[in-house]
């Protein structure tokens, strides 16, 4: 009997945190700093759940040979989303996207350094918001009886596992040469939420998030 009463206080806190998690929302916003976002329309795509704002022009990717990367940016603005995460957490995360993003896009582009004369372009990626996953508690949730079906049900969806890290960032995509917008977005980027190793370290999520942003940039600018 004891046990069952030394469980029970667990199961309800984890079962009133599902509920909290599904009445919350770190979707990113039309950030009101971020110029670009005003032209960013409602993302109608397959996608619209990581970027459900969006701009495109008609681009032929193929031409452009380089890619000149600016240093991320950590956005300061009143409706960032980076909850309690540190300065020094955000300053790493972006050091981390600055890397990641150029060694994923450098499998189709020169990165900063010009190819020749061949059309080249500017990214320019701001973190926007980010969280960390609870140690111990976040990976706890991937097997208990309230967190686990929880789970399974977003992972299936795509969604954001419970007391799971997460990325926010924009992506500003221009011509080099003449600074005409191309692309631009906002997205939020999170690991599967069954992916046990992502909970292996506060940072992990948001790492993975980079990570799953990078390929998904380079698959749009194919």
């Amino acid at each position: 009997m004891s046990q069952f009463f030394t469980k029970l206080p667990r199961a309800l806190i984890l079962t009133a945190a599902v509920a909290a998690v599904g009445c919350s929302s770190t979707s990113p916003v039309k950030y009101s700093g971020i110029e670009a976002t005003s032209r960013m329309p409602p993302n109608t795509a397959d996608d619209s759940d990581r970027i459900p704002f969006r701009y495109a022009a008609p681009v032929d990717w193929s031409k452009y040979r380089s890619i000149t990367i600016d240093p991320v940016e950590i956005y300061g603005g009143s409706d960032a989303q980076f909850n309690e995460l540190s300065q020094e957490d955000r300053r790493n995360l972006a050091d981390y996207m600055q890397k990641k993003f150029a060694d994923v896009l450098a499998e189709k582009f020169t990165v900063n350094t010009r190819a020749g004369s061949a059309p080249g372009l500017r990214l320019k990626l701001t973190l926007t918001g980010a969280d960390t996953t609870p140690q111990v508690v976040g990976t706890f949730t991937k097997f208990d009886l309230a967190g686990g079906p929880y789970n399974i049900v977003q992972s299936v969806r795509g969604g954001r596992g419970l007391m799971s890290g997460y990325v926010n960032y924009a992506v500003e995509v221009k011509d080099a040469a003449t600074g005409e917008l191309l692309l631009a977005y906002v997205a939020e980027q999170y690991p599967n939420a069954m992916n046990v190793g992502a909970t292996f370290g506060s940072m992990n999520a948001a790492e993975t998030g980079v990570d799953k942003g990078a390929e998904q940039l380079l698959e749009k600018l194919r």
